[in-house]
């Protein structure tokens, strides 16, 4: 049994979820399912960023503490675990003590030499929670959120990021550290070769307003949110203590971020950790945006999709397999509600949910002995479970359900090929046989799609799977 440790980025609880960030949690958590499948000894993080100078400017415009705002947030962030049918293994909050004293060790354990104290003055955006250099902004504004950044200027703790450039760029090019998708690896690439400089890595307590992690040794600096975000894969798994929760999965085999925040996991983090002499995560694979209308949905610009409110109205399983088959792995995508609709009824309704409907009700009405032949299922059926199997294994939500598709249509055909309804009437040998290859189809199809949708998969099993197979007690996906 291999272990396989994988985690989400933590976001701010400055605002409710969005469906961004659902995206993350459902592309985390098919892969986490797919590997206890296979027989791996998985552990799933994810959580919450709290330390953050945006999380105290949203509680002071709401008039709460900050404290009060991240505990209302969190459990929200908490929540999807039920809303989305998720299964992760650990919750890590940034404002718990475990995760304090593991960020207050990765920055004792980082070369002395690696980390100085200068002033600074620099252009800094709060939403993204960084310093930018001028050449970086569009038309003087940041390039994430479209707003012209504040210049700040005090006396801050940098870390030496020049010291790693060449390490850096070997593990990356090589592939020790990979980077999916390529496109993305490129980037870092040349971002590398264009030359690291070093950057803060703290502030100064007056404009963290006193919130975040102290600096060991410094009561006048709090951590930048970026060093100790960075170490909740750490200190989630026990860290600080060195017990064996970390001695047993790190390092981290998967990271799952979106493209926003690359090179804070493909350059900073692996920086951090070379300075500490701890040993790399072995991926990071990086997703793109779910835009509306074109333009990237973010808190700051008002766009949400909230996924509370979508599963609210579609339901857990629905709003899994749009974010999987209708949104890119990897591309920026558009979400709209009538595309949502289209897909629900064109694959869920009139797909698996009419295929189950269809074969239960004519076994139950034919009251035939039909077993579930899986033996049956065609060879080239079998092949495509591989095309599955790898799809997920290169990240190809879209493609794996896209094949799981196909075997769907390919099982409708055969019913209305060899009819089994009038076969009943003629050769009831040919009929038991006909609909015992169909269910075999379909309970071979379920577990295809225990990762993707795991509650419509059981409800699948169960009828299928059972000595005499039963009649679903509903269906699976009404028509919209």
């Amino acid at each position: 049994m291999s272990k396989f440790y994988i985690t989400t980025a933590i976001p701010y609880v400055n605002a409710s979820p969005h469906i961004g960030f659902a995206l993350e949690l459902v592309q985390t958590d098919v892969l986490a399912r797919y590997h206890r499948q296979t027989g791996d000894d998985v552990f799933f993080l994810t959580g919450t960023d709290e330390n953050s100078l945006k999380n105290v400017q949203a509680a002071e415009k709401l008039g709460l503490t900050t404290p009060a705002l991240c505990d209302k947030n969190s459990a929200v962030f908490k929540s999807l675990k039920d809303v989305l049918n998720l299964s992760f293994d650990e919750f890590i909050r940034t404002t718990e003590e475990r995760h304090f004293k593991g960020a207050h060790k990765l920055w004792s354990a980082c070369r002395k030499e690696d980390i100085y104290k200068k002033k600074y003055k620099g252009f800094y955006c709060v939403g993204c929670e960084v310093f930018y250099l001028e050449k970086d902004l569009v038309d003087g504004k940041c390039p994430e959120h479209y707003k012209e950044p504040e210049i700040v200027e005090e006396e801050n703790y940098f870390f030496k990021l020049s010291n790693y450039q060449d390490r850096l760029l070997k593990l990356i090019e090589s592939d020790e550290y990979k980077i999916t998708p390529k496109t993305r690896k490129n980037e870092i690439v040349s971002f590398i070769k264009m030359g690291l400089e070093d950057f803060s890595i703290s502030r100064s307590v007056e404009r963290a307003h006193g919130w975040g992690v102290p600096v060991p040794g410094d009561t006048t600096q709090i951590m930048y949110v970026w060093f100790d975000a960075l170490a909740n894969y750490l200190t989630a798994v026990d860290y600080a203590s060195g017990g064996e929760k970390f001695k047993k999965y790190w390092p981290a085999d998967l990271h799952v971020i979106g493209k926003g925040i690359t090179r804070f996991h493909a350059v900073y983090w692996p920086a951090m950790l070379l300075s500490a002499g701890m040993p790399l995560p072995k991926e990071l694979f990086v997703h793109g945006y779910i835009n509306v209308s074109g333009e990237k949905m973010s808190k700051s610009l008002g766009n949400v999709v909230d996924p509370l409110e979508l599963v609210k109205k579609y339901g857990t399983d629905p709003v899994r397999y749009y974010l999987l088959k209708q949104i890119h792995p990897v591309e920026d995508s558009d979400f709209s509600y009538e595309q949502f609709e289209e897909v629900y009824n064109a694959d869920l309704a009139n797909g698996i949910g009419n295929l189950v409907s269809r074969t239960a009700n004519m076994i139950e009405k034919s009251q035939l002995q039909v077993t579930c032949d899986v033996l049956r299922v065609a060879s080239d059926e079998l092949r495509v479970n591989q095309k599955v199997d790898q799809a997920v294994k290169e990240f190809k939500f879209n493609e794996a359900l896209q094949e799981i598709k196909n075997q769907i249509t390919a099982a409708d055909q055969l019913i209305d090929q060899a009819k089994p309804w009038a076969l009943v009437k003629s050769d009831i040998v040919k009929a038991e046989a006909v609909l015992s290859e169909v269910a075999g189809r379909i309970v071979n199809i379920a577990g295809q799609l225990k990762p993707f949708l795991p509650e419509t998969a059981e409800k699948i099993l169960k009828t299928f799977e059972a000595q005499n197979i039963v009649k679903p007690p509903e269906s699976l996906f009404p028509r919209i």
